[in-house]
């Protein structure tokens, strides 16, 4: 009996035992479908910490709104750090918003303002250190958190609102992030893409781009680079790699005067060429080079844009051999074998992601092209502008298997992109930054480089923010000016004018009138950075002010006086006109009270005092132009034209 009663309590115990295994095993079963399955919301959700992404994430942050950037590595910068490509280009003299601020921060780590260390760029710095300027960049907002190791696997919609996104990563964890308004900062404009807006990719006809040197409708886009940092171990050191599969020598002749060529040799040797990428490093540290090569270099073409993003892994694997193999004719053919992986940099030396020079462009409620830049004035998008660019179209097409349709690319000055570019037509809820907003092919060879994505981000984030923040989340009835105003305050540049520098009291008001095109400048093609000068000391007739009302306001004002094409602008002219026009356009103008105040303005703005009928330079008569009647009360839309309040 007592054998019996003691079996007997075994079972029980055995079967307690199961029950508790069995409230464990589903306690973590709960606990990994959670953390398989993990779900929040956010005001703005960022998809990608890339250059654009990372912007656009501390400008709404520091706006206001509660931000998540999801990122799928676990760096911050895209194009700029994580793909390897730290010589910048462009924007050296347009010291503009976020740009401005990661340069300030490198010359404090350096302890330098000489970071033109590499010959292609001003700005040459070690992917590393970039990484952890944007993430201290990060941590310093209280509104702002960053995921990392998630790969974006689609758009939540209801009906055509973007709702957020949802995620995956290599594990096969999910992750569902809603949102108030979600920005696409993909390299390749994944988000949109299937949130079912319009796009284009590759080159275009003149029907779609409404540029008469279009080449086109063909899917050709640009060629990508798997990019690396080298580093110098000295004279004596080897360190050569494998040959990758697949390895041709022959792929890589031509790519210096050294090498071995069927053709004309490049003209620059092997070491000049290594220095094409010369990376900035602290003082003492042995010698880096950033690898991004495109003549018979590391340039490739991999037709991989409406793959899946975490399913684009395998299909990389030629870009990155191309790069093994360049880095393999360095060290043997061209018998530089010292040189090797900087292994404290990225994925040992090798880049997380490739530089995506083109993907999907998205159909915006305004598309941007390369006539807009050659001829802003001509048309009313530089209203609208909201980050700049100076660099010349560039594109690359070296490693395109077949015949890719001629492009004759113009000269052009600097320019600004106008912000309906940001917003995808017929799509409610979402912003577009990197190199996805709307713009033609040919366009897209300058509004892709580094510093104005990065802008063109820093301007997504404002208006993402706005919109949740003052607009019921209405992105397209976003007011412009409402926008630039908060670009400005972040001394962002909305007119590409290199003359006058933030640090003149005045800045921030010659952009202004700029935008308004009251007052133009005067754009000019500069080799490798182009230029637009405001002449803030030079004077202005009359008539050419007079004209600028009329083009602007779409009415038709009297010369006042009728010789107004032969006089230069003064305080007592445009006392006139403000009595005569601009009153009919604001009602709330009152000429002889602000006449009472002008002490005030020649002090505050550092003028020198001027008589009623001296004649004004440029700057003081933007001065004024702004005090007596602040042209930016007068809104614009997306098309940059104005529309008067009643």
């Amino acid at each position: 009996m007592n054998k019996i009663i003691s079996f007997f309590y075994l079972g029980i115990e055995f079967l307690r035992m199961k029950k508790i295994l069995f409230l464990f095993l589903l306690i973590f079963l709960q606990e990994s479908i959670y953390a398989q399955n993990q779900k929040f919301h956010t005001e703005v959700l960022v998809v990608g910490g890339t250059t654009g992404g990372i912007a656009a994430g501390l400008q709404s942050a520091r706006t206001g709104a509660k931000t998540t950037i999801i990122e799928q590595t676990n760096w911050l910068g895209g194009m700029l750090t994580a793909a390897g490509v730290s010589c910048t280009d462009g924007n050296n003299a347009l010291p503009s918003g976020l740009w401005e601020e990661f340069r300030q921060a490198l010359y404090a780590h350096y302890q330098t303002k000489n970071l033109a260390t590499g010959w292609v760029s001003e700005t040459c710095f070690e992917p590393h250190v970039g990484d952890s300027i944007f993430k201290a960049f990060a941590l310093q907002e209280k509104n702002l958190q960053v995921q990392y190791g998630w790969y974006f696997d689609k758009a939540l919609k209801n009906g055509t609102k973007i709702m957020g996104a949802s995620f995956t990563n290599l594990k096969g964890d999910k992750l569902e992030v809603t949102a108030d308004i979600t920005i696409d900062a993909t390299d390749l404009g994944d988000v949109f893409a299937s949130a079912g807006a319009g796009y284009d990719l590759g080159t275009e006809d003149s029907s779609q781009s409404g540029e008469k040197i279009a080449p086109g409708k063909s899917n050709v886009i640009q060629d990508l680079t798997w990019a690396a940092t080298l580093q110098d171990y000295g004279r004596s050191a080897d360190k050569t790699i494998e040959a990758p599969p697949g390895y041709d020598p022959k792929k890589y002749y031509c790519s210096t005067s050294d090498a071995p060529c069927f053709e004309k040799p490049y003209a620059f040797n092997t070491l000049k060429v290594l220095d094409y990428g010369k990376l900035r490093v602290t003082k003492g540290r042995p010698n880096k080079y950033m690898l991004n090569w495109p003549p018979h270099g590391n340039d490739s073409y991999l037709d991989v844009v409406e793959m899946k993003a975490i399913d684009r892994e395998k299909a990389y694997t030629a870009a990155k051999n191309q790069t093994l193999g360049f880095i393999y004719f360095l060290q043997t053919t061209l018998k530089q074998k010292n040189i090797g992986f900087a292994e404290d940099e990225m994925n040992k030396g090798m880049a997380f992601v490739p530089y995506h020079r083109e993907g999907r462009r998205v159909k915006g409620i305004v598309r941007f092209n390369i006539d807009h830049i050659k001829s802003p004035y001509q048309y009313q998008l530089y209203r609208t502008g909201i980050s700049v660019g100076d660099y010349p179209v560039d594109h690359h097409h070296g490693q395109y298997p077949g015949k890719v349709p001629p492009i004759p690319f113009p000269e052009v000055p600097s320019f600004n992109i106008p912000l309906g570019a940001l917003i995808p037509k017929g799509i409610e809820g979402l912003v577009v930054c990197e190199k996805g907003i709307s713009v033609s092919n040919i366009a897209n060879g300058t509004t892709r480089l580094q510093p104005v994505v990065l802008l063109t981000g820093q301007a997504a984030g404002a208006l993402a923010a706005n919109a949740v923040i003052k607009r019921g989340q209405n992105i397209a009835g976003t007011d412009v000016r409402e926008v630039q105003e908060a670009l400005l305050q972040s001394k962002c540049f909305i007119m590409p004018f290199v003359d006058v520098k933030q640090q003149d009291p005045t800045w921030s008001i010659i952009q202004k009138i700029g935008a308004t095109g009251l007052m133009e400048g005067t754009g000019k093609s500069v080799s490798w950075a182009n230029k637009t000068y405001f002449y803030p000391d030079s004077l202005m007739q009359l008539g050419s002010l007079i004209q600028s009302m009329n083009k602007s306001f779409g009415k038709v004002f009297k010369m006042v006086p009728p010789d107004a094409r032969k006089i230069s602008v003064s305080l007592q002219n445009l006392v006139d006109l403000f009595r005569f026009h601009f009153a009919e356009i604001n009602s709330d103008l009152s000429v002889e009270s602000k006449l009472a105040s002008l002490e005030k303005i020649f002090t505050t703005y550092q003028l020198p005092k001027r008589k009623l009928t001296d004649a004004l330079t440029r700057k003081e008569i933007a001065v004024f132009l702004n005090y007596f009647y602040d042209p930016f009360k007068i809104k614009v839309d997306m098309d940059g034209k104005y529309y008067l309040q009643e």
